[in-house]
């Protein structure tokens, strides 16, 4: 039997923009909802909503999830490494910095996947190309940080700019551990991470935060927070698995590319941000590194792509 060829045509590209739009749009809903409520309170929030969306969805197809524990207690490391770490990091590091410069740091994930998966995996060496999109990587952080980085540690952006990285060292690390759930539907792992998120931080935000004694939230905030669930989490899941179906591991990856186009131009029409030269040259050289990785501006000569994983962002 002839195997189906995965290609983007117009209606995948179509749904890569849309999904690029509400991933960037993450970065813009996280930097309201970090002026009204503390971090876990935002995490809990979006996973939550976004949990009880995706299980409703699998509920209506009567597609169930599995049940077995063991299944559940990889779903719940992968639920911290993917999504608890990562949204309060990015939620502490918006406080410090802009949405868009958060989004840009964000696309350095694929680098340290790359490092993960040399370190961590016997099957997923570095090859010259990935070799020199880390190099690409790297130096285009360096420049985004920028010589700030070296009159102290007491500088609040570079407090924030950390934060974002590290949230994107930690994604790298989720991608690996989620090849484990390598032969069960994607839409479920993703499901099962968002559901295992949401019962962890349940009792981790009224213990941190005690949420039931902030203020009543105003409209705005009730609108980021379904947004932010609602659209760039569920429904961005949904299309993502969608493309990954039609188009390949590959070509979804192109998101990478779009996220921080889209975060940037969300941060500059509605909050008023702007970027200077060194965050873009900083973007130009991460996406330089980006497609040497995957091959889009080299061509491979050892080696294949990092494993779909269910991140999320």
């Amino acid at each position: 039997m002839k195997t189906p060829s995965l290609h983007m045509g117009r209606a995948e590209w179509v749904m890569l923009l849309l999904l690029s739009c509400f991933w960037g749009g993450s970065f813009f809903f996280f930097k309201i909802l970090s002026t009204a409520l503390p971090p876990f309170t935002i995490v809990l929030g979006r996973v939550g909503i976004a949990a009880l969306a995706l299980n409703l969805y699998l509920l209506a197809r009567r597609d169930f999830m599995p049940s077995a524990l063991a299944l559940w207690r990889s779903f719940l490391v992968m639920g911290i490494l993917n999504n608890v770490i990562p949204f309060t990091l990015i939620v502490f590091g918006e406080t410090r910095i802009d949405s868009g410069l958060a989004s840009i740091l964000n696309a350095s994930t694929p680098v340290f996947a790359i490092l993960s998966a040399h370190l961590l995996t016997h099957n997923e060496k570095i090859s010259w190309n990935k070799g020199l999109g880390v190099i690409f990587g790297f130096a285009g952080v360096a420049v985004l940080i920028g010589p700030e980085a070296l009159k102290g540690l007491a500088n609040a952006d570079l407090y924030g700019e950390l934060a974002c990285l590290l949230a994107a060292f930690t994604y790298g690390f989720a991608g690996i551990y989620g090849r484990r759930f390598k032969g069960l539907p994607p839409i479920k792992v993703a499901t099962g991470q968002i559901t295992a998120s949401t019962a962890f931080l349940i009792p981790v935000t009224a213990l941190a935060e005690h949420p039931w004694t902030l203020p009543m939230l105003d409209v705005h905030i009730w609108a980021a927070l379904l947004g932010i669930a609602l659209l760039c989490t569920a429904l961005a899941y949904m299309l993502f698995f969608r493309i990954l179906a039609a188009a390949g591991a590959t070509n979804v990856q192109l998101v990478t590319f779009l996220v921080p186009i889209s975060a940037l131009i969300l941060g500059w029409l509605f909050l008023g941000e702007h970027l200077a030269f060194n965050a873009l040259a900083g973007m130009a050289m991460i996406g330089l590194g980006l497609m040497c990785i995957d091959g889009r501006l080299l061509p491979k000569r050892t080696g294949q792509m990092a494993g779909k994983s269910g991140r999320t962002i």
